[in-house]
């Protein structure tokens, strides 16, 4: 596997892929949705980031638990359980469909007893995933390259976490939005926006939201193309354009109603990291100044790692 800290992700070479990935993750994530308990702002749902892949943590049973991981290396998805048994489904080419029926009658061999709701999340014109016969591709490269993007950006995020000393998500991927995320919070409670009841609980309180986004169409059927870094506020404060968000390129996209960095002006930067944490911090800025938070209370000057000056 060839190395590229920050590697070409361009979107016409491997948006089937994406369709299919995206629907598989919703297969392994209505699981843990269906035997997880409520955590606010639907953070329950959410994937974490591994050094290999991507994992649902540990997911509950009467007395035990299990894990399902995403392995972006050798490409399969492990099954383990604190019981001691291990399943390993491959990833390859293959219908959403038969992806959907292989998971569930594993998890059944295994004693796991779930029932999930087969319509896909926030996907436009969705077809159940049990009978989805249409999407099959798996690049397995171009999933390798997309993995080891989102490791160099969650870096970046836990740096510009860092100061934030209000309440903060953790850095954690989305399977319905199919974006990696970080989101904080003024402390105020929000009015709650029109739409699904899982969006209306996951934007009931004030808060600044970014992460990164492979470009594919919303749900509301808008798509940008391309891979991009995105940045928002609840609610949008009067007269927000993202006016002052550096670099020059960030611009503010009226269908998305987010900021928006392409990826790969990022990637062609002299420093990606470096341009990617100005982008986060100049739009939450530039958020919470409109919105009057109280950015005195909300952040601190963390200290130095040890071993650092």
């Amino acid at each position: 596997m060839t190395v590229d800290a920050w590697p070409e992700l361009p979107y016409d070479s491997w948006y089937e892929t994406i369709h299919t990935l995206h629907r598989w993750t919703q297969v392994v994530g209505k699981v843990k949705l269906a035997l997880s308990p409520f955590l606010n702002e639907y953070w329950h749902v959410a994937f974490h980031l591994t050094a290999r892949g991507m994992t649902t943590g540990l997911i509950p049973q009467p007395g035990w638990c299990f894990e399902m991981r995403f392995d972006f290396v050798d490409h399969h998805l492990l099954i383990e359980s604190s019981q001691g048994g291990t399943r390993v489904i491959p990833l390859r080419p293959r219908t959403v469909a038969a992806f959907y029926a292989e998971l569930l009658q594993t998890l059944e061999d295994m004693g796991i007893a779930v029932s999930i709701d087969p319509m896909p999340s926030e996907i436009p014109d969705p077809v159940g995933l049990d009978v989805d016969h249409e999407h099959r591709a798996y690049d397995s490269e171009y999933v390798s390259r997309w993995w080891r993007a989102q490791l160099r950006i969650e870096q970046v995020l836990e740096r510009f976490r860092s100061p934030f000393i209000g309440k903060s998500s953790p850095i954690h991927f989305f399977w319905g939005s199919f974006d990696l995320s970080h989101t904080r919070f003024s402390g105020r409670p929000a009015p709650l926006p029109p739409g699904p009841r899982f969006y209306q609980l996951s934007e009931d309180q004030e808060n600044f939201a970014c992460g990164f986004w492979p470009g594919q169409p919303v749900l509301t059927g808008v798509t940008l193309g391309e891979p991009a870094f995105y940045a928002y506020v609840y609610p949008k404060p009067d007269g927000f354009d993202g006016r002052g968000v550096r670099p020059e390129s960030a611009r503010f996209d009226e269908q998305l109603g987010e900021l928006i960095l392409p990826y790969e002006t990022v990637r062609r930067s002299a420093d990606p990291e470096g341009t990617l944490l100005t982008f986060f911090q100049s739009a939450y800025e530039a958020a919470a100044n409109g919105a009057g938070w109280d950015r005195e209370v909300l952040e601190r000057t963390p200290p130095s790692p040890p071993g650092r000056g």
